[in-house]
């Protein structure tokens, strides 16, 4: 791992990382708000980690992150894009709640709760105005879910499309 740029913006850049993700990156962290957005998606869910990645069917990028639990990530980490329920997200387009991975005969059978050790999840796809496919707003947490997540998905969508029209503004600037 190699760090690059403004240490206080906490932006890390794997090895051979190319200009497209690190503009991705740069891009989602100059979102207006987009720390407040995090914060917000965390006391929504009452999860301690929430993100923004970028998504493709090779990388899973980390671009923006709140982390109150200690999960570890940082903006420009990556994480192995098999391992990631984002995959899943990416190929479906469809979003994906969990308030408890122990009690869903579907997900406690899953190996990504395991490898990574949640029990609640919530991942939206961030469309790009063009209908592509841009990444998710994720967030987990090692509790469960004492209050259903079905309850915030309006407010999160909401998020979710949000980010992405803040991309498709910052891409149609000219730099």
């Amino acid at each position: 791992m190699i760090h690059v740029g403004d240490p206080a913006a906490e932006l890390h850049y794997t090895v051979g990382m190319t200009d497209s993700f690190r503009a991705d990156i740069a891009a989602v962290h100059d979102i207006p708000g987009i720390r407040e957005m995090l914060e917000q998606v965390c006391t929504l869910t009452g999860m301690g980690f929430a993100a923004v990645a970028r998504v493709t069917g090779e990388r899973w990028v980390a671009c923006q992150v709140l982390d109150k639990i200690e999960f570890g990530l940082h903006p420009g980490d990556e994480l192995e894009i098999k391992t990631t329920i984002c995959d899943e997200i990416r190929a479906s387009g469809k979003g994906v709640f969990i308030d408890h991975v122990g009690s869903d005969p579907h997900w406690r059978t899953h190996p990504v709760p395991a490898l990574y050790g949640f029990e609640s999840y919530v991942s939206l796809p961030i469309v790009l105005e063009d209908g592509s496919f841009f990444g998710t707003l994720c967030a987990i947490d090692p509790a469960q879910r004492t209050r259903s997540l079905a309850e915030v998905v309006g407010q999160l969508q909401e998020f979710a499309r949000t980010i992405g029209q803040a991309l498709d503004g910052l891409r149609r600037v000219p730099a």
